[in-house]
């Protein structure tokens, strides 16, 4: 994916939606709007109880998912589905520790069978992540590391010696949520990142406009857009809702100047 996003000259476009959300059955059409819109890949939420990442959009979200039964399994089955259906796109579930330790052994090979790619664990830091780590490599499972402004060049090399796929930079200290600006200091962030691994970079938090986007492109190789997105999904009708999914990440894209939906 990154290989023919570069090629083209721009940011991998990357949407976060919570799993099983709005409806339990929701996800598939989400991810297949999202992708005609021009999404690269999809980051699904894994719905948790205390989502200490995540800011109150998000929050609110897992805690409806999970209210309506949501699972891991449940939410293997939506990749499930999304293959049967013929989406080819990288598909990652990002989330925390707990339910992933829940769920057991099989978690890494169950996931690689569904059709996942990469897995995100908000909470897994790199020095203790064995347990996880060793079974998601096994099965063929990409482990994604955050770094933030504030970690340390230890912190950097460890993510560096352990991660795959790419690394997932987060563009400031705090909790998810839109913003109105990205951080002036995302560059000088990225160089210290950079001297340390040769994988591609992908920054999240705040992204929510089309120049935030471009921003982005200029230092990295992909975008996450979170808040921004889920507000949309939230927001709209569910008989409208593919629509305006798809016309959101047309925007961000770049395919359309049309005016923000949501």
């Amino acid at each position: 994916m990154f290989v023919r996003t570069r090629a083209e000259g721009r940011p991998a476009l990357i949407p976060f939606v919570p799993a099983g959300w709005p409806e339990a059955d929701a996800t598939p059409e989400i991810v297949e709007a999202a992708i005609a819109g021009g999404a690269d890949a999809l980051e699904l939420g894994l719905p948790f109880s205390d989502p200490l990442a995540d800011g109150a959009t998000n929050q609110q979200a897992y805690y409806e998912a999970l209210q309506q039964g949501v699972t891991p399994a449940s939410i293997l089955e939506n990749v499930r589905e999304l293959r049967a259906r013929g989406v080819t796109i990288p598909l990652i579930i990002m989330g925390y520790i707990n339910p992933i330790l829940a769920y057991g052994d099989a978690f890494s090979r169950d996931a690689v069978e569904a059709g996942v790619d990469g897995l995100i664990v908000v909470d897994m830091p790199p020095n203790e992540a064995r347990e996880i780590e060793e079974p998601a490599r096994a099965a063929g499972l990409h482990i994604i590391y955050l770094v933030a402004p504030t970690s340390t060049e230890e912190r950097l090399r460890l993510v560096a010696e352990h991660a795959g796929g790419f690394v997932y930079c987060v563009s400031l200290t705090g909790i998810t949520g839109a913003r109105q600006r990205m951080s002036e200091g995302l560059g000088e962030f990225l160089d210290r990142v950079r001297a340390h691994t040769e994988l591609p970079l992908a920054v999240g938090f705040g992204i929510s406009e089309r120049e935030h986007v471009e921003q982005v492109g200029t230092v990295a190789d992909g975008a996450v857009v979170g808040s921004a997105f889920v507000n949309v999904v939230r927001d709209a009708p569910r008989e409208e809702r593919a629509a305006l999914v798809r016309a959101f990440v047309e925007r961000m894209s770049g395919r359309t100047g049309a005016a923000v939906v949501g």
